[in-house]
C-alpha cells in the first residue's frame, strides 16, 4: 500500500506570491519566495495630491502669463512654488512626501515644464529640514 499524500492547510488570505512551483514531498530550499514591495494607498495619494496641486499652479501661471517664454514660465513657476511652500504647510508636506515616495524623476515625468524648478524646490525643502 502506498503512503498517503501529505496534506497541509494554511491560511494564505493576506499572502502575495510572485510565482513558481514547490514540490511539497521534497522541499529543499534555504529561501522560498522573493521580495515584494507594497506601497500604502496614502503614499500614492500624497503623490497624486502634490501632482494635482502643481498642475493647478501650472494652469494658473498659463492663464496669468499666456505669452511668456519657457524661461519666463520656469522663473514664474519657481517663485510661485517657493511662495506656495512658504504659505501652505500642507502643500509643503505633500510635496516633500511626494519627492520622497515617487522621487523627483516621477514629478519630472508628470510635469515636464518643471524639470529645473523642481530641483530648486527640493533644495529649499531639504535646507529647511536641516
Amino acid at each position: 500500500m502506498s503512503a498517503p499524500n501529505k496534506y497541509t492547510k494554511n491560511d494564505l488570505s493576506q499572502a502575495q506570491f510572485a510565482g513558481g512551483f514547490i514540490d511539497a514531498n521534497n522541499v529543499d530550499a534555504h529561501r522560498i519566495g522573493g521580495d515584494i514591495y507594497n506601497y500604502a494607498p496614502e503614499q500614492k495619494q500624497n503623490l497624486a495630491d502634490a501632482a494635482a496641486e502643481i498642475q493647478e499652479l501650472l494652469q494658473q501661471l498659463e492663464q496669468s502669463y499666456p505669452n511668456a517664454t519657457d524661461m519666463e514660465k520656469q522663473s514664474y513657476l519657481t517663485e510661485t512654488l517657493k511662495e506656495a511652500i512658504k504659505q501652505n504647510p500642507t502643500f509643503k508636506t505633500r510635496l516633500r512626501n511626494a519627492l520622497k515616495e515617487g522621487g523627483i524623476e516621477a514629478l519630472k515625468v508628470l510635469f515636464a515644464p518643471i524639470g529645473i524648478p523642481i530641483e530648486m524646490v527640493k533644495g529649499w525643502i531639504e535646507a529647511e529640514a536641516e
